[in-house]
């Protein structure tokens, strides 16, 4: 009876009981703690995680709780990070930059909402498919934003922590991260996120009950687009440099992965997604070096496809996975997680 509701305020609080404060602590003083515990590159592959999660979470409000398709988020990250290096380059602080980024997305992504109104699965994945694809395109022909070649993002300010620059950046992008998921909960608990919730389930009822069809779904591509703005801009910190290669539609379908992946609808979805996945695709970027299953991989494309394809094995991993999720796991890893949490209350029954 204890997991039952019997409050308003229960479905609001942060924690429901200590045990929940009590590792969300362990967790926090785990990651503040990190960067004195491992090497630089490990800082740098959290920063990505970090990125992806920020990305996954507005791509989730949109997907997974608003039941709207999205196949352009890469435009959005593109502009996040293009505004972001151009303010920087004009001498703006990055706080500022990082807002005006992310309003500059959310911007486009309340314009991009607009089809969304009259268009609906296939059509609406065209739609902001072909948006992704023009933005990149936009950006690659007008010179002060670097053409095709691109420009260095510049460092910003962070002497004043009293730590070096790569572990500064680490403590940036991770506050922002748990900002980013702490508005993502709220936002869920709101009446802005159950009407997402609402229009995910069937449109129809929800317009019968009160709910504004019109301005929720315009609300959740705005969201979801200032999150993507707000991930371009750390990305662009991260890497150092940008150019419009970067954001292709591939980018687009794994940000798509990582919500299918995670689970969609769940805010730990995302952040589990986010983590296996990016964690996954690093280490399939040099497949020959993975461990006995590497080499066969190896001679197995060098036997029966070309030699350069051994590079395109992640995505047939990914593609291999979602198909597998779909089938055995709807709920994505959320699921498999809810599964091992079940097991352990009930151990060792």
């Amino acid at each position: 009876m204890r997991d039952l509701k019997t409050d308003y305020f229960e479905d609001i609080q942060l924690f429901r009981n200590k045990v929940q404060l009590f590792w969300c602590v362990v967790l926090l003083l785990f990651l503040f703690s990190y960067p004195f515990l491992v090497k630089a590159y490990y800082l740098t592959v959290f920063n990505l995680m970090a990125v992806n999660i920020i990305v996954a979470l507005g791509l989730n409000l949109l997907i997974g709780n608003t039941g709207q398709i999205s196949l352009g988020h890469a435009g959005f990250v593109a502009i996040g990070a293009y505004t972001t290096v151009l303010l920087l380059k004009s001498g703006v602080p990055f706080i500022v930059a990082l807002i005006a980024a992310a309003i500059a997305a959310g911007f486009f992504g309340l314009l991009l909402g607009i089809p969304s109104l009259k268009l609906e699965g296939p059509y609406l994945a065209i739609a902001t498919l072909a948006f992704g694809l023009a933005v990149t395109i936009i950006i690659g022909r007008m010179d002060f934003l670097g053409g095709r070649m691109g420009f260095s993002v510049p460092k910003i300010n962070l002497t004043w922590t009293g730590l070096n620059y790569d572990r500064s950046l680490y403590y940036v992008i991770l506050i922002i991260t748990i900002i980013s998921v702490f508005v993502a909960r709220n936002i869920l608990k709101s009446r802005i996120g159950r009407s997402f919730q609402a229009i995910r389930d069937s449109d129809i009822a929800a317009s019968a009950i009160g709910v504004n069809i019109t301005r929720y779904k315009l609300y959740s591509f705005a969201i979801s687009a200032f999150y993507a703005g707000v991930a371009g801009s750390l990305w662009a910190l991260y890497l150092g440099f940008i150019n419009p290669t970067l954001f292709t539609f591939i980018l687009s379908i794994n940000f798509l992965a990582i919500v299918v992946i995670g689970g969609l609808g769940f805010i730990t979805g995302s952040i589990l997604g986010a983590v296996v996945m990016t964690y996954l695709n690093l280490q399939l970027q040099n497949v020959p070096d993975i461990p006995v299953i590497g080499p066969l991989l190896q001679q197995f494309s060098e036997a029966f496809m070309m030699p350069t394809g051994i590079t395109n094995i992640s995505w047939v991993l990914t593609g291999l996975i979602l198909i597998l999720i779909v089938l055995f796991e709807p709920l994505g890893l959320y699921g498999i997680w809810l599964r091992i949490r079940i097991y352990w209350k009930r151990w060792p029954f």
